[in-house]
């Protein structure tokens, strides 16, 4: 079973903002003249991801996100398209004002023993990520917590290894976590007029990007995804 402990090892920026519909109707006409669409989304130019993220009794990773903390670790549970074939483990670190991702592929199976608290076998498994996840949900009890659906449209800058998101129809499932239910009941947690718009680059941001996202109509930086799903519970 294939793992990455780390696939941006000196880290990403990253930026996030609300825009609204008309906005990014203007500014993605704007950035299609420079930048690609991403391969893996198809003809369409987008695709679903669906994301179950983990937390405890006292919505300790929320709260570190709300309160800003400087350095902070999230992990979650990705899929693509509502399907089972493709699973990652993945977990989002904060270090200063650098991210950092780690994944390793786990199964469906592994991922319905964390649901019923099963841990034991990860103590000593082989992937170095499952055994941090172990550590966390032993000492302390996070646990899978909310799914979060959304619509993605990524776009990609080969210098300074840039892409940018417009994700949207961001939803949750409260505190189900049933997340490979294709029914899965869930509620809309983003206002219909916006869309969460995502800069990520290395050690630059382009000026010819940088000019493009001088944006007229930007509200305050948006809060997670996650953040917003935990809004109604």
């Amino acid at each position: 079973m294939t793992f990455q402990t780390s696939f941006h090892p000196n880290g990403r920026r990253e930026r996030k903002y609300a825009i609204s519909q008309t906005e990014y109707h203007i500014l993605r006409g704007k950035l299609l003249h420079f930048m690609s669409r991403d391969p893996n989304a198809g003809s369409s130019g987008k695709y679903r991801i669906r994301s179950t993220y983990f937390d405890n009794f006292s919505n300790r990773i929320l709260n570190e996100k709300k309160e800003g903390f400087l350095n902070r670790d999230k992990y979650r549970v990705r899929i693509y398209e509502k399907r089972d074939h493709y699973i990652n483990l993945e977990r989002k670190s904060k270090r200063n004002n650098l991210t950092f991702k780690s994944k390793c592929m786990v199964t469906r199976r592994e991922f319905e023993k964390w649901r019923i608290g099963d841990i034991d076998w990860m103590e000593h498994d082989e992937r170095s990520l499952i055994r941090d996840l172990y550590t966390e949900m032993k000492y302390n009890q996070i646990k899978p917590t909310t799914v979060v659906d959304y619509e993605r449209e990524p776009l990609i800058y080969p210098f300074g290894n840039v892409r940018i998101t417009f994700d949207s129809k961001i939803q949750s499932s409260l505190y189900n976590t049933d997340m490979f239910h294709k029914q899965l009941p869930m509620v809309d947690v983003l206002e219909p007029n916006l869309i969460i718009l995502e800069v990520k680059y290395d050690e630059y941001l382009p000026e010819i990007i940088k000019h493009l996202l001088q944006l007229s109509d930007t509200r305050q930086e948006a809060y997670s995804k996650y953040q917003l799903s935990r809004m109604y519970g």
